[in-house]
């Protein structure tokens, strides 16, 4: 099977990480695109972020709605810091008869080089940029020519979809009108657990 791995805090997951994983499964001829949810460290600030079964549910009911998409609890399941070359390392090894693509933003994959064991990961995983603004395609073909020589990696263009997760938990919070961001079950699910109402706006940045 072909597999993309979508990696991030999903906090929360929205209409953007759809568009984005839907635009990458055609793209690529993906069997499957799995969420991921990150764990945060402990030394980050948790006050934007919801706790970690929410995140994974609100991940589980995202998926639901897509036939090859689903959750994997992998890394909110570990006790060590979510290194992604522990997360790719480990679904390589589960899967030796699969092909695994992880995806990437263009800020991800223009840091790439900064990332923990990043030479590693590109043995077990293809790398899929993701350019979504106007300029990013071109810079990151440059970026991808000098990252096969390590290992294949791809350059996918998707139409642009303006929203973030900060963006919404800040609307949330100011009792803003949201819902046009997020799909229908996710809504229902933080309007259920008063999820995001006292948040402030922090957000992580760094490998996910």
């Amino acid at each position: 099977m072909r597999i993309g791995l979508f990696g991030g805090s999903f906090n929360p997951p929205h209409l953007g990480h759809m568009h984005l994983a839907e635009s990458v499964h055609d793209a690529l001829s993906l069997d499957e695109v799995w969420l991921i949810p990150s764990k945060i460290s402990p030394h980050r600030s948790m006050a934007a972020y919801a706790p970690e079964e929410d995140r994974l549910a609100m991940c589980r009911l995202a998926a639901s709605d897509y036939l090859w998409m689903r959750a994997e609890d992998y890394e909110l399941r570990q006790e060590r810091v979510s290194y992604t070359c522990y997360t790719v390392e480990h679904f390589a090894q589960q899967r030796p008869d699969d092909s695994f693509w992880l995806l990437m933003g263009s800020d991800m994959l223009m840091s790439f080089t900064t990332w923990h064991n990043w030479q590693e990961i590109m043995r077990h995983v293809r790398l899929a940029g993701i350019a979504r603004e106007p300029g990013e395609y071109e810079k990151l073909l440059a970026q991808a020519e000098y990252l096969r020589q390590y290992g294949e990696t791809d350059i996918v263009n998707v139409d642009s979809f303006t929203v973030s997760s900060t963006k919404i938990r800040e609307m949330i919070r100011k009792r803003q009108n949201y819902p046009c961001y997020l799909p229908e079950k996710i809504v229902q699910y933080i309007m259920k657990k008063n999820l995001y109402a006292g948040s402030e706006n922090h957000e992580v940045s760094g490998e996910g």
